[in-house]
């Protein structure tokens, strides 16, 4: 497996095969933020609005790969503001269906913390929806939950679902 950080240039070529791990995301379950089904034009435009958001200083992307399959994605969302130029958002982390459980989702949030720091912010957030399985991989990689928020996410059945917000202090 190999992480990079792809620049806003050459995310384009990516787009086709990064709309098809948004797909595959939201239909096995993952709470990213869309319902399924997702269809291919909004899974891309998706990716496209992430282009855009890579020409900031404030984004991330790190992409991982086998040979030239995307198997996973994770993102940081830096504060601007000067009061939170220690703080980072850690947001949708997706491993396809058919890598899971095989260090992916760990490897990306390693390396997505590797660049935080590298962006001196010590302070990470992220959330993830009660009982999923991500929420325990957070726990072990030392997150901390700061508390839940009841029916916050909805579900593709119309259920509404807590979420839980983590924290993570970098040294």
């Amino acid at each position: 497996m190999h992480i990079s950080r792809p620049t806003p240039e050459n995310i384009q070529q990516e787009i086709p095969l990064l709309a098809d791990l948004l797909q595959d995301a939201v239909s096995s379950g993952a709470s990213i933020g869309f319902l399924p089904p997702v269809s291919h034009e909004d899974a891309v435009n998706y990716w496209l609005e992430v282009s855009d958001a890579l020409k900031s200083p404030y984004r991330i992307l790190l992409i991982a790969k086998i040979d030239q399959t995307i198997i996973g994605t994770v993102q940081l969302d830096m504060a601007g503001r000067p009061n939170g130029s220690h703080r980072a958002e850690i947001a949708k982390l997706m491993v396809h269906t058919s890598h899971r459980g095989q260090g992916t989702g760990k490897a990306l949030m390693y390396a997505i913390e590797a660049e935080a720091k590298q962006a001196g912010r010590t302070t990470l957030i992220l959330d993830t929806r009660e009982g999923d399985p991500s929420e325990q991989l957070y726990l072990k990689l030392g997150y901390t939950r700061a508390g839940t928020i009841p029916e916050y996410a909805r579900s593709a059945d119309g259920s509404l679902h807590a979420t839980v917000f983590m924290y993570k202090l970098l040294k």
